[in-house]
């Protein structure tokens, strides 16, 4: 697996997340999307190809 480029990366949240800060970020990447926890931002990023992005958000997972 190669490193990722983060510093360039354009992080965002939901619309619907309430602002305090209690949710997950991501940032498209090159090579895929980039998922990481917004209370623990210089922590573990977790890394998808397009295809696994796209099936997840296509069918979430239910609480």
């Amino acid at each position: 697996m190669t490193a990722l480029d983060l510093s360039v990366a354009k992080w965002r949240t939901s619309t619907r997340s309430v602002g305090n800060g209690n949710c997950v970020e991501v940032a498209t990447v090159d090579g895929g999307v980039a998922v990481r926890d917004s209370k623990d931002r210089h922590g573990p990023v977790l890394a998808f190809p397009p295809s696994a992005w796209c099936a997840f958000v296509a069918d979430p997972p239910t609480r």
